[in-house]
C-alpha cells in the first residue's frame, strides 16, 4: 500500500471557474441574500410585534422566516467572500461545521414543511376544529420536535463526518460545503456515510415528502366543495403555490443527495444546491407570507405608524 497524504485544507471550486463571472456572480447572489434578509426579518417582526398575527399559521411561517434566514446566512456569506477574494480554500474543521448548521437547518426546514402542511389541513378541512388542535402548547410541542429531529439528523451525519480523511484530490465541487460532494474527494471509506444518507435521510426524507403532499390531496379536494368561486380560486392559487415551492425544494434536494455512488454525477450538479439553499429561502417569504393579505394590512399599519411618528417628531 502507498503512503498518503493527509490534507488539513480544502478548496471550493465555486459556480464557475470563468473570471469574468465573478462580479456578476458577486453582485446577483449579494442582492439575493439582502431581499432574503430583509424579506424574512420583516416577517419575523410582522409576526412578534402585530397582535392579529399570533395565531398558528404565523407562529410556523415565523419558525419558517427563522430557519430560511439561517440556512441563506450559513452557505451565502462564505460564497460571497470567496467570489469577492477569489481566495477559495476552508479548513477541514470549519467544512464540517458549516455541514452540521446546514444539515440543522434544512432538516429542521423539510419536518417544519409537514408541519405547515398539516396545520393548513386542519384549517381548511376542519375549521370548526382548528382552534382546539392547533392550541399554543400543541405548536410550541410541534415546533421543540422540528428543532430536536434536525438537530439530531444533522448531528448523526456529522458525527459520521468527523471520521473522513482527505487526501491528494481535495476540490469541493460545489460552492459550500455539503455532504455528497465532500464523500465524493474523500480517500476513507464512505459506505457508512451514504448508508446513513440512504437510511435517515430516505426513511425521514420520503416520509414527511408523502406527509406533506397527502394534506394536500384532501385539501384540493375540499376546495372543490366551495361553492364560490372567488373564494375557491383563492385557497387553490394559495395552495399551488405552496405546493410548487416544496416540489422544487424536494426535488433538489433528492438530486443532491440519493445517488447511487459517491462518484456520481449529473447536469447541473453545481445547480441543484441553489434551489434549496439561496433560491428557496429567498421564494418562500413571497409566496408564504407577503402574498397574504393579512400581513400586507400588517405591513400597512406598522408603515402608517412610522409615518405618523415621524410627522410628530419632525412638528
Amino acid at each position: 500500500m502507498t503512503n498518503q497524504t493527509f490534507v488539513n485544507i480544502l478548496f471550493l471550486s465555486g459556480l464557475s471557474d470563468l473570471s469574468s463571472l465573478q462580479l456578476p456572480l458577486f453582485i446577483i447572489f449579494l442582492l439575493i441574500y439582502l431581499l432574503t434578509v430583509i424579506w424574512n426579518l420583516l416577517i419575523i417582526a410582522l409576526i412578534v410585534f402585530d397582535s392579529h398575527l399570533h395565531t398558528p399559521m404565523y407562529f410556523y411561517l415565523g419558525n419558517l422566516a427563522s430557519l430560511d434566514l439561517c440556512c441563506s446566512s450559513v452557505t451565502v456569506p462564505r460564497m460571497l467572500f470567496f467570489l469577492y477574494t477569489k481566495q477559495r480554500k476552508i479548513i477541514i474543521k470549519d467544512c464540517i461545521t458549516q455541514v452540521f448548521f446546514f444539515l440543522f437547518f434544512v432538516s429542521s426546514e423539510v419536518f417544519l414543511l409537514t408541519v405547515m402542511s398539516y396545520d393548513r389541513y386542519t384549517a381548511i378541512c376542519k375549521p370548526l376544529h382548528y382552534i382546539q388542535i392547533m392550541q399554543r402548547k400543541v405548536c410550541v410541542q410541534l415546533m421543540s420536535c422540528v428543532w430536536c429531529l434536525g438537530f439530531t439528523h444533522a448531528l448523526v451525519h456529522t458525527l459520521h463526518a468527523l471520521n473522513l480523511t482527505f487526501c491528494a484530490s481535495h476540490i469541493i465541487e460545489s460552492f459550500f460545503c455539503d455532504l455528497p460532494q465532500l464523500f465524493q474527494i474523500s480517500c476513507s471509506d464512505t459506505s457508512i456515510n451514504i448508508l446513513l444518507i440512504f437510511l435517515f435521510g430516505g426513511f425521514l426524507g420520503f416520509g414527511c415528502l408523502i406527509l406533506t403532499f397527502l394534506p394536500y390531496v384532501y385539501i384540493f379536494k375540499t376546495v372543490l366543495k366551495i361553492k364560490v368561486k372567488g373564494n375557491r380560486s383563492k385557497v387553490f392559487s394559495t395552495c399551488t403555490s405552496h405546493v410548487t415551492v416544496v416540489s422544487i425544494f424536494y426535488c433538489s434536494i433528492f438530486f443532491n443527495y440519493f445517488r447511487p455512488n459517491p462518484n456520481f454525477h449529473f447536469a447541473g450538479e453545481k445547480l441543484a444546491p441553489v434551489f434549496y439553499s439561496v433560491i428557496g429561502p429567498l421564494l418562500n417569504p413571497l409566496i408564504y407570507s407577503l402574498r397574504n393579505q393579512d400581513f400586507r394590512n400588517a405591513f400597512y399599519n406598522v408603515f402608517r405608524k412610522i409615518v405618523s411618528t415621524t410627522e410628530i417628531v419632525s412638528k
